[in-house]
This record gives structure tokens, sequence and C-alpha cells, in this order.
């Protein structure tokens, strides 16, 4: 993914680890709108999660984060799983300088 910017949305689980097997779930099925709102507006991929700490990650890359953001806010919106927030990042991984985003849902 490298030179493409990034949305990284935490949302916030009921324990200290992995949250409910219910949890879970409603985080996997927000991926697969997601993953859909995603390739419905050509703005770039899901590319995956990581569950662990209280909080699941979801990781989006796109050519340009706003657009790859207004893809996935209605979904996120949308979303039960609270609290939330997404890092909307205007460049790459190793560019320190770029503007960031932190957007509360």
């Amino acid at each position: 993914m490298a030179g493409e910017h990034a949305v990284i949305v935490h949302l916030k689980l009921g324990d200290d680890r992995y949250g409910s097997e219910a949890e879970r779930a409603a985080v996997r099925a927000l991926e697969r709108t997601l993953a859909a709102a995603i390739d419905d507006a050509d703005a770039g991929e899901l590319d995956g999660n990581e569950f662990g700490g209280g909080e699941a990650v979801l990781y989006a890359y796109g050519p340009h984060a706003g657009d790859l953001f207004t893809a996935m806010e209605p979904a996120l919106r949308d979303s039960s799983i609270r609290p939330a927030y997404a890092i909307v990042r205007y460049g790459t991984a190793t560019d320190h300088q770029c503007r960031e985003d932190v957007i509360h849902l």
C-alpha cells in the first residue's frame, strides 16, 4: 500500500481483550459493509483488522483519504459500536509530516 492515504478506524469493545463474540461479529459485518461501500465508490480498499487491547482497528487505503472516508462515513455513523473514531491520514505511512484528521463518530 506504499504511496497511499489511509483511514484507520478504532472501535471500542466491551472488555480489555478481544470483545464478545457478538461484538466481533458486528465488526465483521461492518467490515463487509465498508468494503462494499469503498468498492462502489472506487475509493480504495479495506485491508484488514486487528482485535486486541479492548478495541478493533480497521485499515483502509486509497489514493485520497477524503474520498475514502466519504465512502466509509455513512456506514461508520450507522454502526452501533461506540465509542469510535477514525484517523484520516493524507499521506503515506512514512510521511510523518502529513495531515491527519481525527473524526469522532
